[in-house]
């Protein structure tokens, strides 16, 4: 299977490990809602343009891979699309999608495979899950938050070798996991020897309330977090940070080896813009 390793290739300009392909793109889902045309456009945009270091995946919804296809096809990339296939059309769906990613290789590369788990995260779905995913493609599995319950649904999926999904927002306050939630599922999956991913609600790099007044935890505190609970320090505290200052110096301070431990746990996380982390990033000094 890949790695978040192989995944986070040295980008343009040097872009220092604890960033490098951090950023998923995902122009085609909420609140983004591009269009086909426009989000292929960016992402080609994003992959030649000064910060193409930090993009990583291109996400698509099953639903529209004949979309993508049609539009790839217009504009005849130089060098497939690396892809993040996000199943929105039930498990039973994934061979057939798997198929015509890997018969369109000229112009897409198949690196992930994202998808909702049953409340249950039984064994039986798992082992479909290993049977429909080809081995050299990362599967990403989301157990439904909520209670005990889901730590043991997300050790469930560590243990069968497939990436847990966090997803830290969405439109309803419910959406939006709380400190002591995170810092538990960190807990977790930092102990498990395998990589996360983290979906919706981190718009910007630090922890921040927006106008509707939900509280966003903040990309920078989930690496610092995460470079902290692997080192046995206290996660709940850079999770709950509002201290930009703080969180950037202590981002800096990390040795490359370091960062790169860091981002073999917490592997990338989708967002609808690329400008908009790039923008938090460069004002903060780490880019």
């Amino acid at each position: 299977m890949s790695s978040a390793v192989e995944l986070r290739a040295p980008g343009p300009r040097g872009t220092p490990p604890l960033l490098a392909r951090l950023v998923d793109d995902a122009a085609l889902f909420p609140p983004g809602n591009a269009s086909m045309p426009d989000a292929v456009r960016g992402h080609l945009d994003g992959r030649v343009g000064e910060w193409a270091g930090v993009m990583g995946l291109f996400l698509c919804p099953a639903s529209r891979l004949a979309e993508l296809i049609t539009e790839l096809i217009k504009v005849k990339p130089a060098k497939p699309i690396a892809l993040s296939l996000v199943i929105d059309t039930g498990l039973g769906g994934v061979p057939k999608a798997v198929s015509i990613v890997e018969s369109r290789s000229e112009l897409l590369a198949l690196r992930m495979v994202e998808m909702p788990a049953p409340s249950d995260v039984d064994e039986v779905w798992l082992e479909r899950v290993s049977e429909f995913v080809p081995e050299d493609v990362i599967r990403v599995v989301e157990p439904r938050r909520g209670g005990a319950e889901w730590l043991d649904g997300v050790r469930r999926v560590i243990e069968h070798g497939s990436w847990p999904k966090l997803r830290c927002g969405g439109l309803s306050q419910e959406n939006f996991p709380s400190v002591e939630e995170v810092g538990d599922f960190l807990s977790v999956v930092s102990g498990g020897g395998v990589a996360f991913k983290a979906t919706a609600g981190l718009h910007k790099a630090v922890r921040h309330t927006d106008e509707q007044g939900f509280t966003h935890h903040g990309f920078l505190n989930l690496l610092v977090a995460t470079a902290r609970s692997l080192s046995g320090r206290d996660v709940r505290e850079a999770l709950a940070s509002t201290d930009a200052e703080a969180l950037t110096a202590e981002a800096k301070a990390l040795s490359d080896q370091a960062a790169h431990a860091v981002r073999g746990v917490f592997a990338s996380y989708g967002s609808c813009s690329l400008a908009e982390p790039v923008a938090d990033l460069e004002g903060l000094g780490l880019l």
